[in-house]
């Protein structure tokens, strides 16, 4: 309700502002950015410099899905929805844990011949969204907490997109999955910490450098391949990508069901 109030004054105010020539808005926010840049030393002025720097990238992804009509431009420009339907056979049944709008669950459903696809959300306004799109036979979401309550059966693949880093305790909600459905393979996204030399340089001034505030990590590869092999999980694939890593997953032989029965 606050946001969409703001947004309101915000597009008020933006006809006002329009009326300025563009030339002479950019040099006044330009000069805006210096006049903040020169009190106190250089570190002051980098840590309120790259906290602006986050409130501008909140901006711009404001703007982004409304350039995309509601659909985030990022699923179309960076393809990592093919990252997941490449690595998905025929007919497999699928968990898309931490579906969102369901944006990478549809793909893999209306792309995937024979799948059968389930996306499991446990915030109830992004489960609304994703339920109030296009929806096909083969494709379902339920509303479902991942480390007790997912669905039944046999699941040949799981697929944590931009979900890790938003666990706190990520071994132990990895053991559980992979305990309750028994994949055969797990495909994971997470943000690479190696992304930008801003990132390092905001955690080396102590500044949040998170590119969300539910982050509780951003991954290097080391780390990230160590938490996957606490987890009982062998990486067999990994690319890393617009800032990302995405990597493909099999549990080991004593996280599968036949050492599990043991």
């Amino acid at each position: 309700m606050i946001r969409k109030a703001v947004l309101g004054c915000v597009d008020v105010l933006g006809l006002v502002w329009r009326l300025l020539p563009a030339r002479v808005r950019e040099t006044v926010v330009m000069g805006l950015f210096m006049l903040e840049s020169r009190p106190g030393d250089p570190a002051q002025a980098l840590r309120r410099l790259l906290r602006l720097q986050k409130r501008l990238d909140l901006v711009i992804n404001e703007r982004a899905l409304a350039y995309g009509g509601g659909v985030h431009p990022k699923h179309r420009l960076m393809r990592y929805h093919d990252f997941f339907v490449d690595r998905i056979a025929p007919g497999s049944r699928v968990l898309d844990i931490g579906c969102g709008y369901g944006a990478v669950a549809r793909s893999i459903a209306t792309r995937v011949p024979h799948s059968t696809v389930v996306g499991v959300e446990l915030d109830k306004g992004r489960l609304a969204q994703a339920r109030s799109g296009e929806v096909p036979p083969n494709l379902s979401f339920v509303e479902a907490d991942a480390t007790r309550d997912l669905p039944a059966g046999a699941w040949n693949a799981v697929v944590l997109s931009n979900v890790l880093e938003h666990i706190e305790d990520r071994v132990s909600f990895l053991k559980s999955i992979v305990a309750q459905v028994h994949p055969d393979q797990v495909l994971i996204r997470v943000p690479l910490f190696e992304r930008d030399w801003k990132v390092a340089l905001g955690k080396d001034l102590g500044v949040d450098y998170f590119s969300d505030p539910t982050h509780y990590i951003e991954h290097s590869p080391q780390v990230l391949t160590s938490e996957l092999t606490l987890a009982g999980l062998e990486q067999v694939e990994t690319v890393l990508v617009w800032g990302e890593i995405w990597t493909r997953c099999r549990p080991n032989a004593k996280s599968s069901p036949a050492a599990v029965k043991k």
